[in-house]
């Protein structure tokens, strides 16, 4: 399976026992949803291996404590120690209303409800303490806030997200 196919679940942080046990942290709001999982895709840079899971404990925040099958050492487990973990996109569970993943809105239309079109998003940037919608036009850049109270809507029919920005917002990213 190739990465592109999946997405990131969370990284090997720490062993936990003697027996191979690993503690996997998980990067998600909702741990609790991948409590039960049967096996995980263990990125070994070039190539995703699936390791399936003899048991699993929720512990405390986002972490998950796991033992592999034929991972019964600290040796073996060391192998796995900050490695990303990954599932196929068709276990992530479906959102709704205004809530939707980055990979998800790719592509999509941003439309200002004052302002109209703006255009397709072409990616989002999460390196800044507030992530932006990052819509590249004919012959600019244009960055907007993804700020939960600009959203107004998102339509996956028709491939749009509609937001509500303050005035003079859009004018200020064209040059």
């Amino acid at each position: 399976m190739k990465k592109e196919d999946c997405f990131y679940l969370g990284i090997i942080a720490r062993k936990y026992s003697f027996k191979g046990e690993v503690v996997l942290k998980l990067d998600t709001d909702q741990p609790e949803i991948y409590e039960n999982l049967d096996a995980v895709l263990i990125d070994f840079g070039k190539t995703l291996v699936p390791y399936f899971i003899e048991k699993s404990l929720f512990q405390k925040g986002n972490q998950l404590r796991i033992q592999f099958e034929e991972v019964y050492s600290e040796q073996e487990a060391e192998k796995l120690l900050k490695k990303g973990a990954y599932l196929p996109m068709n276990l992530l569970p479906k959102l709704e209303g205004t809530k939707f993943y980055y990979h998800e809105i790719k592509g999509f239309m941003l439309e200002d409800i004052s302002f109209g079109e703006i255009g397709l998003i072409d990616s989002i940037d999460d390196k800044s303490s507030q992530p932006l919608f990052v819509i590249k036009t004919d012959s600019d850049e244009i960055l907007i806030p993804m700020v939960d109270d600009f959203i107004e809507k998102i339509d996956r029919k028709n491939k749009k997200v509609i937001v509500r920005t303050p005035e003079g917002l859009i004018d200020m990213n064209r040059a």
